[in-house]
């Protein structure tokens, strides 16, 4: 439906004037997402600063057929959080619902409010000797709501799991306006349906998250962090095997990286050092921790360090001595997906594959994105630990960036046709969003398609939940 005037006077009324954005360059930060692909148009941004003002607009929203999308920190990468080009689709920004609402350290739970950005919690709750483990390269902008919304994974995924791991409850606002109260505490309950996992990933398509109870850890008492030179993705699979017996849950990161990502992070991230002295075609970021002692870490690290080598699996290791190195190794790995927009186009792949297949998914892959466009560059890099890669490839140098970019539907088909054979997932961390909506209709069995649509229905029979995304 087309939006006039009157109306967005009532929704503005709701959130009172100085929280509804009409002015062009005060909207615009909301029509455009970090890879510039998908943007959007919308009349108004509304920003409420309470669950009842969140029930008020969806209520409204039922009532008129408006279609409204739930934007967080904006900084999805699959279009989820984007209005279309109509202009006809309301934003609901979370960002002012931002409160910390209990920390309860007997129960090591947190409880949220969506607004609150990822780092800002994983601050609260470390001075108070807890962890937050969800760990991206965006956390100082995104926030929980978007975090669970698309069901977030992150380098401590390997120990921790994703977000909706991390998630014991929520509190969604439906579409009809009505209010689903289900902050609870329970690590354990059996009570029916597991109703907050239809909204955890549900991309904002089902109601919107406007809380949550979320788990926390007890700090370790000590973290080391190693970066090591692997010959090839089949040794840093026999590494991964190794310190996973070693160490087991005290394994806590397991990142695997080619060398072209590390080369372009070192060619555009200001301050980027390579850990080691001489360039080596594989990588890995291992993290060790441990509930008991700073040495007991350090110990359990240089055990497996020594063991790898004596194996010949690594070649070349160094071990963070001191936090601030520790944190310029992950600044490295968490800058990779920026370090490639200086490099020209690039067409992004978030695949998972079981771990045991990873070797050989990159040894099939290469040869395919060559195929589909000779020269162009693999950027390979990932969770090797839960068996995520992020798998893109840039554009032959000096080449064409739309050229290369038109060959996104093909390298997309080649790509994914060897993770389907490999019973892997084309979207692991991601979500769908816009990107990947047809492709899931595709490749999804018709009765998981029809369940999606029938559940889509049930809680949105006015469809104006985030339309056109998912499903």
């Amino acid at each position: 439906m087309t939006i006039n005037a009157a109306l967005l006077a009532r929704f503005s009324e709701i959130v009172g004037e100085r929280h509804a954005l009409t002015a062009p360059d005060e909207i615009a930060p909301y029509e455009e997402e970090p890879r510039g692909l998908f943007g959007g148009k919308t009349p108004l941004v509304l920003r409420p600063g309470s669950v009842d003002e969140v029930s008020a607009i969806l209520r409204l929203a039922s009532e008129t057929g408006t279609a409204v999308v739930p934007q967080g920190g904006n900084t999805g990468l699959v279009g989820g959080q984007m209005p279309d080009g109509d202009g006809n689709e309301i934003v609901l920004s979370l960002s002012r619902l931002n409160q910390i609402r209990e920390i309860d350290l007997q129960s090591n739970t947190a409880t949220v409010e969506a607004g609150v950005v990822l780092q800002v919690l994983q601050e609260a709750v470390a001075e108070k000797d807890r962890l937050f483990p969800l760990s991206l390269g965006s956390q100082g902008s995104c926030q929980i709501g978007g975090n669970l919304s698309s069901n977030a994974g992150g380098v401590g995924a390997l120990a921790y799991g994703t977000a909706r791991d991390l998630c014991l409850g929520v509190e969604v606002v439906l579409p009809s306006g009505e209010v689903f109260d289900d902050l609870r505490k329970l690590k354990k309950d059996n009570t029916g349906y597991d109703l907050k996992d239809l909204f955890v990933g549900g991309e904002g398509t089902l109601g919107v998250i406007t809380a949550a109870v979320v788990k926390l850890f007890p700090m370790p008492k000590g973290r080391e962090l190693a970066w090591a030179a692997l010959p090839s993705p089949a040794d840093a699979l026999r590494f991964f095997e190794m310190a996973n017996d070693r160490a087991g849950n005290g394994l806590t990161a397991f990142e695997l990286i080619e060398r072209t990502p590390l080369a372009f992070t070192l060619a555009h991230v200001p301050g980027a050092v390579d850990p080691l002295e001489e360039a080596h075609p594989w990588y890995v970021m291992i993290e060790i921790s441990s509930g008991r002692s700073a040495d007991d870490a350090k110990e359990l690290m240089e055990e497996i360090l020594t063991v790898a080598f004596e194996e010949g699996l690594v070649v070349d290791a160094a071990i963070a001595q001191n936090e601030g190195q520790a944190n310029a190794f992950r600044h490295l790995r968490e800058s990779m997906s920026e370090a490639q927009k200086p490099e020209g186009g690039s067409i992004k792949h978030d695949i998972s594959v079981p771990v045991s297949d990873i070797p050989a998914f990159i040894e099939r892959a290469g040869p395919a994105a060559q195929k589909v466009a000779p020269g162009c560059r693999v950027v390979c890099f990932g969770h090797m630990g839960d068996g995520n890669l992020h798998y893109n490839i840039s554009q032959p140098e000096g080449g064409d960036k739309q050229a290369h970019l038109a060959l996104y539907r093909e390298m997309n088909d080649a790509i994914h046709a060897i993770v389907r054979d490999l019973n892997g997932s084309f979207s692991a961390e991601h979500g769908i969003g816009r990107m990947k909506r047809d492709e899931l209709v595709a490749t999804q069995p018709a009765i998981a398609t029809e369940l999606m649509r029938r559940v889509k229905a049930a809680f949105d029979p006015a469809g104006i939940m985030n339309p056109h995304k998912v499903i």
